[in-house]
């Protein structure tokens, strides 16, 4: 539109004499026109505008097509850029996955040795406690012995005071000298 605005203030510009030649006139309303008027129209458009609408349209071409090439090459530098970032991302993930396995040794390790050192404290303490039992039972014997014995040699005193005659404390002493004697 702006072309054809340029071309008629252009047109209007032109001295008349030029436009009034003998047997020819330009009948500057389009609608009553004739064919032969308009291909003289057009090919005044073409020739005078022609040129810079081409450059024009080929100034426009080159700078699409640049700004074409200048988005393909940073779609290609956002792809290779994706790219690398996809690779850090499974490399990221391979590790975390590397971590969590070698957690999860590392606690089924902690875990058996946590076991192993609980069994072995548990042995421990098992032998301990039947050590423990085996001394309060020898200590209970011990005491029950001597009280036993305490008990045994009172009884024999006190018998011993009751039946313990001269007769009697004379004939044991002979009885023990005469062992004694014999025991030499």
């Amino acid at each position: 539109m702006q072309i054809l605005t340029k071309f008629l203030d252009i047109f209007n510009n032109i001295p008349i004499f030029i436009l009034e030649v003998e047997g020819f006139n330009f009948n500057s309303n389009i609608l009553e026109t004739n064919v032969i008027n308009l291909a003289v129209v057009i090919s005044v458009v073409v020739s005078f505008v022609g040129g810079g609408l081409k450059s024009l349209l080929q100034n426009r071409k080159e700078t699409i097509i640049k700004n074409l090439q200048e988005a393909d090459e940073r779609a290609k530098n956002a792809l290779y850029e994706l790219n690398e970032i996809k690779k850090q991302l499974e490399q990221a993930q391979k590790k975390a996955f590397e971590l969590k396995e070698e957690g999860k040794l590392l606690a089924e390790k902690e875990k058996l040795e946590i076991l192993a050192e609980t069994e072995k404290n548990y042995i421990k303490l098992e032998k301990f406690k039947k050590q423990n039992l085996e001394l309060q039972e020898k200590k209970a014997i011990n005491q029950l012995s001597k009280r036993i014995v305490t008990m045994a040699l009172a009884k024999v005193k006190e018998k011993l005071k009751n039946k313990l005659n001269s007769e009697l404390h004379t004939s044991l002493n002979n009885y023990k000298i005469a062992f004694f004697t014999t025991y030499k």
